[in-house]
């Protein structure tokens, strides 16, 4: 048996979840809300908060943000570490509910080092700078108390 990567797939991919991990984390430091729900494909994703309200000026300041993050070319880094010591650390989880099963003995932790650090499994690029351009094409309401935000990468 053979396989084949599909190299620009795969980077749309890795730079899609940086660019999803960049918005969850100005969205959690700006507004603290956390993630309810997400999908992406390359190049493209949304993410869900747990938002009441949309403050004012709510996608021009997301926007702004998200590519000032990407702008400082901020390292990308991944580590592992036993269950009890990644728990340990302040807010590794930017979900509504933990999504770690509990038999997970070893946390895979993904670092955009001074923005934010989850437990994540998927690929991510190597540095902020490395995703492109952040455009928020659309904030949604979907029902009370959840906002959804659409991104395309240029």
């Amino acid at each position: 048996m053979r396989g084949a990567l599909e190299d620009v797939r795969r980077t749309a991919l890795m730079r899609t979840h940086s660019a999803l991990h960049v918005l969850g984390g100005v969205v959690f430091r700006d507004f603290g809300a956390l993630i309810t729900g997400s999908n992406m494909n390359p190049l493209e994703g949304r993410l869900d908060f747990n938002l009441d309200t949309l403050p004012e000026g709510f996608r021009d300041r997301i926007t702004e943000a998200a590519n000032a993050e990407v702008a400082a070319d901020r390292a990308i880094e991944v580590r592992v570490l036993p269950r009890a010591e990644a728990f340990a650390l302040p807010d590794i989880i930017r979900t509504a509910t933990n999504l770690v099963p509990a038999d997970v003995e070893v946390v895979r932790l993904v670092d955009i080092t001074g923005l934010d650090v989850q437990a994540d499994a998927g690929t991510h690029v190597a540095s902020t700078r490395s995703i492109g351009e952040i455009e928020i094409a659309k904030v949604e309401n979907k029902g009370r108390g959840f906002r959804r935000v659409r991104v395309r990468l240029r």
